[in-house]
């Protein structure tokens, strides 16, 4: 009888699904695994949250680790996982020598998210007026931690394919070490799709996001000082719907009612506030990865304006489910538009199912996923040969990680 395989998942933070985008794509991984039969703990050195998910009702072992602390050496040998999922570069730079060390047969799989050397260096560029290119991003200090995480391990999980490319054309990695595995969302059916709330059962604008993400407060301050009050003109009627997981005093301070701008704080079930606005707004001007705001308008059939920026390697070849522009008054007319066309919507409408279905369902990449996956299990030995650089940043960069954390781990054990 075939044993059970472990999958040991070391987060960041825990699963808030509810909260980003980042907590939805952890519980599609989740689900990925268990369905190929893997018994499954979650780990995090992060505190409890109010929001976070509950991993027991997904049969999923919680486990609270420490940083620094030769207590989660004890811990994985016991655990003797098949497979560790590093969730972000930085879990990885803290366990990822702690996990080789105690574990060398583990498969080693980082889940990028997005890449922070890109988020950065794009946000840099745009608060100096400066044009953005590639090649900022090899300035970025947390671009050599971030491609030296990638290289230690034995996989990458790249969430956008403008990533995918710039991995491997301005940072040289090894395309062996990446994996293109975006959003894996349910196709939506036509049931489905007729069930959805129709053009005129819908009003106002929403935009929707966390408040701990820079892109998104930049946003909502954009909409706020510029692109509102140009649409208020045009629809005087119209309300402008902000919600987001941590609002802080400054976002809350935007709350506008007399002008139609309503900062509405976290939703209790974002589909429904999404399913029943007419038109999605999201100015992004800085970022990076898949916009799950944009995936999460398109699964509830409301079509959006956005950026290149928002939209980046989102739609393939597909037209967008609404319109995508940098240009304010472009912006504005295409949102003025889009809410009063019925017509027009509709067709958005189903640009955005076309989208889910032929872009984002998980039955496109399943089984290729799956295959990856069992033939690096099977060829370990001959694929970290292979990847001579990330050997060598195993042996130097994280011995000095190494005695770095049993020192703070010594002078921790003092102070007690």
């Amino acid at each position: 009888m075939q044993q059970t395989q472990i999958l040991l998942i070391i987060g960041f933070v825990w699963p808030e699904p509810n909260s980003s985008a980042a907590g939805g794509r952890m519980l599609q991984l989740i689900t990925e695994f268990q369905e190929q039969g893997f018994s499954i703990t979650f780990a995090s050195p992060a505190m409890d949250s109010d929001f976070m998910v509950d991993l027991s009702l997904l049969k999923v072992d919680k486990k609270s680790i420490a940083l620094n602390s030769s207590s989660f050496d004890i811990f994985i040998k016991e655990l003797n996982p098949n497979i560790v999922l590093f969730d972000r570069f930085m879990i990885e730079e803290q366990f990822g020598w702690r996990v080789a060390e105690n574990c060398p047969d583990a498969l080693r799989i980082l889940d990028t998210e997005d890449l922070h050397c890109l988020r950065q260096s794009r946000q840099k560029a745009f608060k100096a007026h400066n044009e953005f290119s590639v090649f900022d991003t090899l300035k970025e200090d947390v671009a050599k931690r971030e491609i030296a995480s990638i290289l230690r391990c034995d996989l990458s999980l790249i969430i956008s394919e403008f990533e995918m490319e710039l991995l491997k054309t301005t940072f040289k990695v090894d395309e062996k070490l990446l994996y293109y595995l975006p959003f894996l969302l349910d196709t939506i059916s036509n049931e489905t799709f007729e069930n959805l709330p129709s053009f005129n059962e819908r009003n106002n604008f929403v935009f929707i996001g966390n408040f701990l993400h820079e892109p998104n407060w930049n946003a909502v301050q954009y909409l706020k000082e510029t692109i509102w009050p140009l649409l208020k003109k045009q629809l005087p009627n119209a309300e402008l719907h902000v919600y987001g997981a941590y609002p802080s005093q400054k976002v809350t301070q935007l709350h506008q009612p007399k002008e139609g701008f309503h900062i509405k704080g976290r939703a209790n079930n974002a589909n429904e506030v999404v399913k029943n606005a007419r038109v999605v707004l999201a100015p992004l001007r800085f970022g990076a990865g898949i916009k799950g705001k944009l995936i999460e308008a398109m699964q509830c059939g409301t079509p959006s304006i956005t950026t290149t920026i928002g939209a980046e390697s989102m739609q393939g070849q597909l037209p967008w489910n609404g319109s995508v522009t940098d240009d304010i008054h472009e912006f504005t007319k295409a949102a003025t538009d889009l809410y009063k066309d019925e017509k027009l919507w509709i067709a958005a409408q189903q640009n955005g199912i076309a989208i889910i279905n032929q872009r984002y369902s998980k039955k496109l990449f399943e089984k290729d996923f799956v295959a990856k996956i069992r033939f690096l299990q099977s060829n370990l030995g001959k694929h970290r040969l292979d990847n001579f650089l990330g050997s060598l940043l195993q042996h130097h960069t994280l011995n000095s990680t190494k005695y770095m954390s049993r020192w703070i781990e010594a002078k921790n054990s003092k102070k007690d």
